[in-house]
């Protein structure tokens, strides 16, 4: 199933179920207004929604309306919390060695996760605002999972079962504020700008064989400026799952319907010519952080600047159809006009 919410009805948006096919929707609001109102009554709501969703892929609808996913906001426009983990460990060790710092031997062992603003996401073709280039403006692909409760304590395989939906990610990063604000001891705040996620989010069972041990098995592709980045497997290396992410989450709090925790940055571990470029061969990479890095390892300073005003990312994940399972997250980098 694959739900949406546009942008109109208020802040947290319509609701609407969206064809397979993303061709059309349908409002539905005598079974739910907003996605956040269907996750607190999931399993009354979900079947509903099924039902909607298949009659729309049969064509059982004289009149759905046309989908599109410029008028789209994030599925879910706010929430009561976004948590985003570091589960590919190869990226954390990137990142830090950037920064002149080791990384602990726990953090292969240990998810490392940080609570970020989660009042104002934006949609998924609106603008990556900034005031400065000079903060280092970056991109970090992802993959995310939308979240029923959660009870304290519970194990990874319970948490798996509080899983309800799938979503891609653009979490930004300002690079040059980080290693100020991690010197400070209190994380991450003014380098995390609001995040845009994907136009759609799609119930695991979209994906087929493809979401299994609690990983997404395909590729995760983005563009620069309309060429090719990276598309690294996010099912490969992603050392803690979901479920995993999850439980270590809710160790010593609940956590609510429509919550979402992200993956971290989708990194394959490579090797080569600055680990292993599109342009060399390889798979790429789904932040520019990361081939920073290898640039430094291997010609001692990095090449590749950070995104500059009017620089073009895209997103996107395609099935083994050629499909698009969510649509794409498309951003503009623009100087922030208020």
């Amino acid at each position: 199933m694959k739900l949406a919410s546009l942008k109109k009805g208020g802040r947290d948006g319509t609701l609407v179920v969206v064809n397979r096919a993303m061709t059309h929707c349908r409002a539905v609001p005598a079974i739910a207004r907003t996605l956040q109102a269907a996750l607190d009554d999931w399993d009354v709501v979900e079947p509903q929604l099924r039902q909607v969703y298949e009659a729309l892929n049969s064509g059982a609808f004289d009149m759905p309306d046309p989908f599109d996913p410029a008028v789209c906001h994030s599925p879910l426009p706010r929430a009561y919390q976004w948590a985003d983990g570091s589960a590919y460990v190869n990226h954390v060790e990137l990142v830090r060695r950037a920064r002149g710092v080791e990384l602990p031997a726990e953090f292969w062992s240990d998810p490392l996760i940080y609570q970020g603003g989660s009042d104002s996401f934006v949609g998924p073709r609106d603008p990556i605002h900034a005031l400065s280039e000079d903060w280092g403006i970056d991109l970090e692909a992802e993959v995310a999972v939308i979240s029923g409760d959660v009870t304290m304590g519970e194990t990874p395989a319970e948490a798996a079962r509080a899983i309800r939906l799938l979503m891609l990610v653009n979490d930004v990063s300002l690079r040059n504020l980080i290693p100020g604000e991690l010197a400070k001891g209190f994380g991450f705040f003014q380098s995390k700008p609001a995040s845009a996620f994907s136009p759609v989010a799609i119930t695991p069972d979209e994906l087929g064989e493809d979401w299994r041990d609690g990983r997404v098995h395909r590729p995760l592709t983005v563009h620069l400026n309309g060429a090719l980045f990276g598309q690294p497997d996010a099912g490969t290396d992603m050392v803690f799952n979901f479920p995993q992410l999850l439980a270590h989450v809710t160790k010593t709090r609940e956590m609510e319907a429509g919550s979402i925790i992200g993956s971290g940055t989708v990194s394959n571990k490579q090797g080569g010519l600055f680990g292993s470029s599109i342009a060399n061969g390889g798979v790429g990479y789904c932040c520019l952080a990361e081939v920073r890095m290898y640039e430094t390892i291997e010609g001692g300073k990095p090449q590749t600047p950070f995104l500059k005003f009017g620089d073009t990312v895209k997103i996107e994940m395609f099935g083994r159809d050629g499909s698009s399972l969510f649509g794409s997250i498309e951003q503009r980098v623009e100087k922030y006009p208020g």
